[in-house]
């Protein structure tokens, strides 16, 4: 098995680690769970090793539909290898429906539908709380070539399709999701995480969230949120 060397970063969610390979890296998963930009901080215990499931099976579905990405094989519960990336410093989220900080910021009803799906881009990294910026921002502190957002654009975009319709054939809406990219050897791969950390899934008939809002808004029961997710991703719930 694969060893995980030095750590390259922390993140509220995973390490990484270096392996002997430079074009590979160790993902692991925690149990640690942040939300309010660190204000709030908790433990869902099992939640390292969900994700990893979780989006262990989303990247699989990506590479079934020619996406290209970073995943390339689990390790254990908790791990898997997975292409060391540069990572670009600015993220992509679709939304599909009105929730979370965007209904606040514009004032919208928490789930309005949203047609076509809203793209934003995300500042990641350094000191600041994650803004929004806009295209124009990327290219004057060049962050990212127009290409590369392009690209990151077209992906997220097809990354919705694809996993909104595996998740309706087993009764979940995806209602939004932020999605990283790197760069590996001259190309933009799709990399990070997609899990419930990162993205919001409702129930499609109760509308209650499997996702890490349980943790965020108090509302309970986040452990069995996320398993009950994965469970209908493995056809063992409703």
């Amino acid at each position: 098995m694969v060893q995980p060397g030095e750590l390259i970063r922390e993140g509220k969610s995973k390490r990484i680690y270096a392996t002997e390979d430079p074009d590979t890296a160790i993902e692991y998963f925690k149990d640690d769970a942040m939300a309010y930009h660190g204000l709030k901080r908790g433990r869902i215990w099992g939640k390292g090793e969900i994700n990893n499931a979780i989006s262990r099976t989303f990247f699989g579905l990506l590479t079934e539909n020619g996406v290209p990405n970073h995943y390339l094989e689990p390790l254990d519960s908790c791990q898997s290898l997975v292409r060391r990336c540069e990572m670009v410093p600015v993220a992509v989220k679709v939304r599909n429906r009105a929730a979370g900080s965007m209904a606040e910021r514009l004032g919208l009803t928490e789930g309005r539908p949203l047609v076509p799906p809203v793209v934003e881009y995300i500042l990641r990294g350094g000191d600041t709380e994650n803004p929004l910026v806009n295209i124009t921002h990327v290219l004057a502190l060049r962050l990212a070539t127009r290409e590369e957002m392009e690209q990151a654009t077209a992906m997220a975009l097809r990354i919705n399709d694809i996993l909104s319709a595996y998740m309706r054939e087993i009764g979940i809406e995806l209602i939004d999701f932020k999605v990283e990219f790197g760069r590996f050897h001259g190309e933009i791969l799709v990399a990070d995480e997609i899990s419930p950390d990162v993205a919001r899934f409702w129930d499609a008939r109760t509308h209650e969230p499997l996702d890490m809002d349980r943790f965020r808004r108090d509302l309970g029961n986040t452990e069995q949120a996320y398993q009950e997710l994965l469970n209908r991703m493995m056809g063992m719930g409703a």
